[in-house]
């Protein structure tokens, strides 16, 4: 397996390429990797506190796979929800055995949704498009990767 699809089936992120230093923790889904109780604690440790709360974030990484099988993603695909622009794909590959193209993107709420907390129900309750090269394709949203969501296969 290509690293980079594996990288993108799993939902890992690759600092400078889908992530930047405006980008937060919890926004990346990578919250679970700061120890809150290390003594002394750490630089921005008050801000990402304050992300932890449920229906905070206004901004996320969510993994989109397109129902399509024939598109493929590659990087700057315009990401819709409910047919308003909510972000871009930041990283992209195709899932074989997912069945379609995957990439990850970071989103946010637009139009009616605009700043509106974004967590499962959100990602959800909503109709996703992705836009390859001028049409507009059916795709699934998830926070959690959509492939081995629980990393049992990576722990085999």
């Amino acid at each position: 397996m290509r690293p980079n699809l594996h990288r993108v089936l799993c939902r890992y992120r690759d600092y400078g390429h889908d992530l930047d230093n405006l980008d937060t923790l919890h926004e990346a889904g990578l919250g679970f990797t700061a120890a809150f109780d290390k003594p002394g604690g750490f630089v921005g440790i008050e801000a990402a506190r304050a992300q932890r709360g449920p229906g905070v974030l206004t901004r996320r990484l969510v993994q989109v796979l397109l129902t399509d099988p024939e598109p493929l993603l590659y990087h700057g695909e315009v990401v819709y929800r409910d047919g308003v622009v909510v972000g871009d794909v930041r990283a992209a590959s195709y899932g074989h055995t997912l069945g379609g193209a995957v990439g990850l993107s970071m989103v946010q709420g637009g139009g009616a949704d605009a700043g509106e907390p974004i967590n499962s129900a959100w990602v959800n309750s909503g109709s996703w498009e992705v836009d390859v090269a001028g049409t507009r394709y059916p795709a699934r949203a998830s926070l959690r990767p959509l492939y081995d969501p629980k990393n049992e296969r990576i722990k085999a």
